[in-house]
């Protein structure tokens, strides 16, 4: 039974680095976010790729 409750403490410390690891991705995500926002202009968008599709406001 020793085994296991090894294995667990394991897992534990694995899924909390997991989670660590998550934070901290969503964290500097978020700022990269925060950071291209103000800055955003239609140029910028232009160069991310093809522009999306307009709604038709008939077919809506």
């Amino acid at each position: 039974m020793a085994s296991s409750t090894g294995k667990d403490r394991g897992a534990l410390s694995r899924e909390e680095r997991l989670a660590a690891k998550l934070r901290e991705n969503l964290r500097r995500r978020k700022a990269q976010a925060r950071a291209q926002a103000p800055g955003t202009t239609a140029s910028d968008a232009a160069d991310d790729g093809p522009p999306a599709l307009p709604k038709d406001e008939a077919s809506g």
